[in-house]
């Protein structure tokens, strides 16, 4: 696609061959299509604050590269994301309790349930990166939570709009603009409020095991401004992504009662009881678990594509892609396809398990991203979706008794209509 308004020239790549081949050659610094919306606000609007330290969203070059060494390290190693479990299970406790209290007398939950996800999903952030209850599943929640909650939805609806439409808020300030930034700095206003709390009462940083991601930058790098960005960044990107996520996991074990109970099985062997702690080596052994994870999100990818802009010209397949084109990896496509995936359209958990026959291609189902740009968040994210879907199916049956869901963009791929699932208690 070429010659539209604002926006160079784009490719779009279905070949999972293809994609291995350019995440394989990428850069030091390699440049993800850009936002230039977000990157006015980071860079113009809110100079001030950000400076020269401007997280990884919507950050390229040097300025990206000098965060993202930073704080890699404690973000991306698996054995620091479970030092959360605990702290994640007790969200998920919480998030349990509500559940018990909306659901009607058919044992439903609202319609509107995707929002108690949204819940849940920021209240896990805020222990983990900050070490902060929030108390978004109280029946006396602050009304500020779910202003960011819906601020988050505005912002990633809006972004679609201003970067992939003709850019008019680039000349003058459009509603779309308006609302857009009037968001960003809802959840601005909430990460700095938080994370100057969190940062008034940081604990002996001696104390390994009980710090918050907060404290562990502190702890590495002496860096309150790297903190924070972290945090706001962590805010503006990981309630909506991660609640859709599970929103689409439970709503396919609803439809699909006899994968429910394999996984239902799994749990009873491997898991303590409902009201006994969880600790991470419970979840070593729950391979059916991550399969319906995997699977899932294979078929309902949160973010259905990704990409790269190209920095040098490139050769694929067989074609030369010059420099500054911007390259779409279609991932809902590509994983969707029976040449990577036999019987694409089933959801078949077993596709993922070790001791299953068919080949995968590794490129082929890329939920979180590849190389040096993959998804920060991504060993929380994966930790907070297992736990918090594993104690829901230890604790109730899911049923689902109306029409099945289409999925849409709204912002995230996401079941499109009332989620009205049914939670039956299990002996």
């Amino acid at each position: 696609m070429s010659g539209l308004l604002g926006r160079p020239d784009m490719v779009f790549v279905y070949d999972a061959d293809e994609i291995e081949k350019i995440f394989r050659q990428e850069e030091k610094m390699p440049f993800r299509p850009s936002m230039p919306s977000l990157n006015y606000y980071k860079h113009v609007l809110r100079k001030d604050f950000f400076e020269d330290c401007a997280g990884v969203i919507a950050v390229h070059g040097e300025s990206w590269y000098t965060f993202r060494s930073k704080v890699q390290q404690v973000m991306l190693q698996p054995r620091t994301a479970r030092m959360y479990t605990g702290a994640i299970d007790e969200a998920s406790s919480a998030f349990l309790k509500r559940v018990s209290k909306i659901r009607d007398e058919n044992k439903e939950v609202p319609a509107n349930f995707l929002n108690e996800i949204h819940k849940w999903s920021l209240e896990s952030i805020a222990r983990v990166a900050l070490d902060v209850r929030l108390g978004c599943l109280d029946d006396d929640a602050h009304v500020e939570t779910q202003e960011l909650i819906d601020a988050v939805i505005v912002f990633f609806k809006n972004v679609g709009v201003l970067e992939l439409k003709l850019p008019f808020w680039r000349f003058f300030n459009t509603p779309t603009w308006n609302d857009y930034v009037n968001a960003l700095d809802t959840i601005f206003s909430f990460a700095t409020k938080y994370t100057s709390l969190a940062l008034s009462r940081v604990k002996d940083l001696s104390n390994n095991e009980e710090l918050s991601l907060l404290e562990r930058i502190l702890l590495q790098e002496k860096d309150t401004k790297l903190a924070s960005v972290l945090a706001l960044d962590l805010f503006l990107v990981g309630i909506d992504t991660t609640s859709s996520s599970v929103a689409s996991v439970l709503y396919q074990l609803a439809q699909h009662p006899d994968k429910q109970q394999v996984l239902y099985e799994e749990l009873s062997k491997n898991l303590p009881k409902i009201d006994e702690s969880l600790q991470a080596h419970h979840l070593d052994h729950l391979r059916y678990l991550r399969a319906c994870i995997k699977e899932t999100l294979r078929m309902f990818p949160v973010v259905i594509g990704n990409g790269r802009c190209m920095t040098k010209d490139t050769v694929i397949s067989g074609y030369r892609v010059p420099s500054g084109v911007q390259v779409v990896f279609q991932h809902y496509v590509i994983s969707n396809t029976d040449k990577y995936f036999p019987k694409s359209g089933e959801f078949l958990p077993e596709r993922w398990l070790c001791d299953h026959n068919a080949p995968r291609h590794a490129f082929a189902s890329l939920p979180f991203g590849y190389g040096r740009r993959m998804c920060l968040g991504r060993r929380f994210a994966e930790l907070e979706i297992a736990i918090v879907i594993a104690r829901i199916i230890q604790s109730y049956k899911l049923e689902y008794h109306y029409e099945n869901l289409d999925y849409y963009i709204n912002p995230m791929y996401t079941p499109n209509g009332p989620l009205k699932l049914r939670f039956v208690e299990r002996n």
